[in-house]
C-alpha cells in the first residue's frame, strides 16, 4: 500500500501518529463518485456552527462548477456505519436524505475532511460527490479531521481553541506537538487556549463574532462578573481592540480599589444553579447563602438572588430576557 498524507495536514501529524494514513487499494489517489446518501459527518467535525449564508454560496458555485476538491473519506466496519447513518438520517440535517428502502447493503463512509463540501453539495442538489478513500485508524482520523479545520482560515478562535483542546486531552499531545501538528506557534497556540478560560457567556459572545479575539484575550485578566460586564460594552459601543484594553484597564482599576470580603464555601449544587443562570441570563449570577436551618430532619440554605449589570442598557436587557422566560 502507499502511504500518504493528505494535503493541508500539519507537517507534526506523521511524527506524532506514525505513517498511519493509507491509501485504500493502489489507484485511490484518483478520485472516485460516491453518493451523498452514503456518507456521514465526522465525528470529530471541531465546528459547533456553520455559516448558513456561506454555505449556500458555496452551494451555488458547486452547482455552477461542481466539487472541485475530493472529499477525504474513510469506510466505516459495517456494524458502525449502519448505526451511524441511522443516527444521520434521523437527526433534522440528515432528514434530506432519509433511508427510502432503496439503498441496499452499500458501505458507509465517514467525512474526514470537506465537510462544507458535503453539506454544500446536498443543498446544491448533487446526488455525487468525488472522494479519495482512504484507510486510517479512529485516532488518525480524529485527529485528521481536527486538524483540517483548524487549519482553516474562517474558523472561529474558540472552536479552534476547543480542537486544540482536544488534541491535547484525547491524544495525549503536549502543546507544543499540537501547535506543531496545526502550523501554529506554541504562543499562539497558548493563547487560543487561554479562550477557553473565559466565562461561558463571554465564550458566547465571541462564538457568535460579536467580540473578537483581540477583545476576548484583554477580558482575561478580570474576574467573572466583570469579564461580563466589559464584554457587553466592547459590543454594545462596537470598541476597537485597544478601547477594549483602555476599558479593561479602567475596570480592573475600580475594582481593585474595594478588595473582595472572603466567601464561605459553596456548596456544589449552589455553584452549578449559578453557572445554570448565568448561563441563561448571560450575566453574572451569584447566589448568597444568608443562613441554614433545619427543617424536618434536613438542612436548608436561605439567601438572595443577585444579578451584575452594568449599565441601564444591560438592566433594561436584563428585565427583557426575563420576561421572555416568563412568556
Amino acid at each position: 500500500m502507499v502511504n500518504k498524507k493528505p494535503k493541508g495536514l500539519g507537517r507534526g501529524l506523521e511524527a506524532l501518529l506514525g505513517p498511519t494514513v493509507e491509501a485504500e487499494a493502489p489507484g485511490a489517489d484518483t478520485p472516485r463518485q460516491l453518493r451523498l446518501s452514503d456518507l456521514v459527518p465526522g465525528a470529530y467535525q471541531p465546528r459547533t456552527r456553520m455559516d448558513e449564508g456561506a454555505l449556500y454560496e458555496l452551494a451555488e458555485s458547486i452547482r455552477a462548477q461542481g466539487v472541485m476538491q475530493p472529499v477525504l473519506v474513510r469506510r466505516l466496519a459495517d456494524d458502525v456505519g449502519a448505526q451511524r447513518l441511522a443516527a444521520w438520517h434521523a437527526s433534522a440535517s440528515g432528514q434530506p436524505f432519509a433511508e427510502d428502502g432503496t439503498r441496499g447493503a452499500r458501505p458507509v463512509y465517514e467525512i474526514i475532511a470537506g465537510e462544507r463540501r458535503f453539506r454544500a453539495a446536498r443543498l446544491a442538489g448533487l446526488e455525487e460527490v468525488p472522494v479519495l478513500v482512504r484507510e486510517v485508524p479512529d485516532e488518525a482520523a480524529a485527529a485528521m479531521a481536527l486538524i483540517e479545520n483548524i487549519q482553516r482560515e474562517d474558523l472561529n478562535p474558540l472552536e479552534e481553541a476547543q480542537g486544540l483542546q482536544r488534541l491535547i486531552k484525547e491524544f495525549g499531545l503536549t502543546h507544543e506537538q499540537a501547535a506543531q501538528a496545526v502550523g501554529r506557534s506554541r504562543s499562539a497556540a497558548t493563547n487560543l487556549l487561554r479562550l477557553l478560560q473565559l466565562t461561558e457567556p463571554v465564550q458566547t459572545m465571541l462564538m457568535a463574532g460579536d467580540l473578537d479575539m483581540g477583545h476576548a484575550r484583554a477580558l482575561l485578566s478580570l474576574d467573572r462578573a466583570t469579564q461580563i460586564t466589559a464584554a457587553h460594552q466592547i459590543a454594545a459601543k462596537g470598541l476597537s481592540v485597544r478601547e477594549a484594553e483602555s476599558l479593561v484597564k479602567r475596570l480592573a482599576a475600580e475594582f481593585a480599589l474595594t478588595p473582595p470580603r472572603p466567601k464561605a464555601e459553596k456548596s456544589r449544587d449552589v455553584r452549578r444553579v449559578e453557572e445554570e443562570l448565568s448561563e441563561l441570563l448571560a450575566a453574572e449570577v451569584e447566589v448568597r447563602v444568608k443562613k441554614r436551618v433545619k427543617r424536618g430532619g434536613r438542612v436548608q440554605e436561605q439567601g438572595e438572588l443577585a444579578i451584575a449589570f452594568g449599565s441601564i442598557d444591560e438592566l433594561n436587557g436584563l428585565i427583557e430576557r426575563l420576561r421572555g422566560l416568563h412568556g
